[in-house]
């Protein structure tokens, strides 16, 4: 098995490696390596002039296997100061999930920028996350988590540190959006306060906000969920490079006793 996420093949098609798995079954894959390689997709649209990711959704259309992937990309609506980007990914010839971008032209605002917002301590200061015991998955051994807040073990808002352990595409450097992705799609997991033997808690769809594109291994997810009064809910997050919050992320969340099945 390849230390990576994805093996590259042919064309747009990647193979998914067992370091994707997720903790709730063996053969389908957490959705941070695809919510990636949909990324990477999207930077890889040529833009015409300078310009940055300011919304990135993820809609997950259905488990992703750990199987190989099939990955198109395209641009929507192109524009001179604003486009929307488009990639897919399709296993067996059936598509497991889409996103949508809006990349901005970016120009000098620094005279004019924003607080953005208190530090996270850092991952050096942090503790080796522990996970419950139930979770499994190569995803989670994939990276290298630091807790500085709260624990992922125990139920409530917490906030951690990631970092990939390997790449995502065989010999390929992960750009620090593409690194950003691989976490943020844990924040649910992150601040679960429901025993996850009673309880589902899945994301239908992550969306991510962004005010600069992040830099360097760490990315930093300070992350909280809620649920209302009838099996919906969100777990949103501050998402933090080392030189403090770079976004936020939010995800809709399906609640629902295990007996009563999942989506």
């Amino acid at each position: 098995m390849a230390d990576a996420f994805y093996v590259p093949l042919d064309g747009e098609r990647y193979a998914a490696t067992e370091h994707t798995s997720g903790p709730w079954d063996p053969g389908a894959q957490h959705f941070g390596p695809p919510s990636a390689l949909l990324v990477r997709g999207l930077e890889r649209l040529e833009a015409a002039r300078p310009a940055q990711f300011a919304r990135v959704t993820v809609e997950i259309l259905g488990p992703a296997p750990v199987a190989e992937l099939e990955q198109r990309s395209w641009i929507e609506r192109p524009g001179r100061s604003v486009e929307l980007l488009h990639s897919e990914l399709s296993a067996n010839g059936r598509p497991v999930a889409r996103a949508s971008a809006w990349r901005i032209a970016t120009s000098d605002t620094t005279a004019i920028a924003t607080d953005a917002g208190p530090l996270l301590p850092t991952a050096a200061a942090g503790s080796a996350t522990t996970f419950p015991d139930t979770w499994q998955g190569g995803y989670l051994q994939a990276i290298e988590w630091r807790s500085v807040r709260g624990a992922v073990s125990a139920p409530g808002p917490a906030a951690v540190w990631g970092r990939q352990r390997i790449p995502l595409v065989d010999g390929e450097e992960p750009s620090g959006l593409q690194r950003l992705f691989a976490i943020a799609d844990s924040g649910n997991g992150v601040s679960h306060f429901l025993d996850t033997t009673e309880w589902w808690f899945i994301n239908s769809e992550l969306t991510v906000h962004l005010r600069r594109a992040p830099a360097g291994e760490w990315i930093g997810l300070d992350a909280v969920t809620l649920v209302g009064p009838h099996g919906i809910g969100t777990a949103t997050s501050t998402l933090h490079d080392s030189a403090g919050p770079v976004g936020t992320g939010a995800q809709a969340l399906l609640v629902r006793p295990r007996q009563a099945g999942g989506g």
